[in-house]
């Protein structure tokens, strides 16, 4: 399926994708009780906080995150890495840890579980999260 305007997305496996999110997000909270935040597991994985989750647990999910990713690119016929250059992607990293701690939360957890039990801080930070990145694709696309 090719939407107009829009020549490289693909629609459906990014439904595909955010299915699986929204499955592992309501048997996080059925099954444990906890709001799946990426931001707070990362914490609890390094011992900034305590998520209430388990430090092996948070671990397990922290290197399952991007292996999952790699195991699935790699079935589907591998993939070519294109990194931006490693100072500007420690830059980025400190500012979106930042900005998770700031907005007490990760995109994941405001976007998938802070909307879906319509919290207001989710809502405004959602909201705020997607004016910058189209602002951000906005000014990227103008270079």
């Amino acid at each position: 399926m090719i939407l107009p305007g829009f020549p490289e997305a693909a629609p459906l496996a990014g439904l595909a994708g955010g299915l699986l999110i929204g499955l592992a997000a309501a048997l996080m909270l059925l099954g444990a009780g906890r709001v799946t935040g990426v931001s707070g597991i990362v914490g609890r994985a390094f011992g900034i906080n305590d998520s209430g989750m388990s430090w092996s647990s948070a671990w397990t999910f922290v290197i399952g995150l991007p292996l999952g990713a790699f195991l699935v690119a790699t079935l589907k016929g591998g993939f070519e890495p294109d990194f931006v250059p490693l100072p500007l992607l420690a830059v980025a990293g400190v500012l979106v840890g930042f900005g998770a701690r700031l907005g007490s939360g990760c995109t994941s957890g405001h976007g998938v579980c802070g909307v879906s039990r319509l919290s207001q801080r989710s809502l405004v930070a959602t909201a705020t999260f997607m004016i910058a990145g189209i602002a951000t694709v906005a000014v990227m696309g103008a270079q």
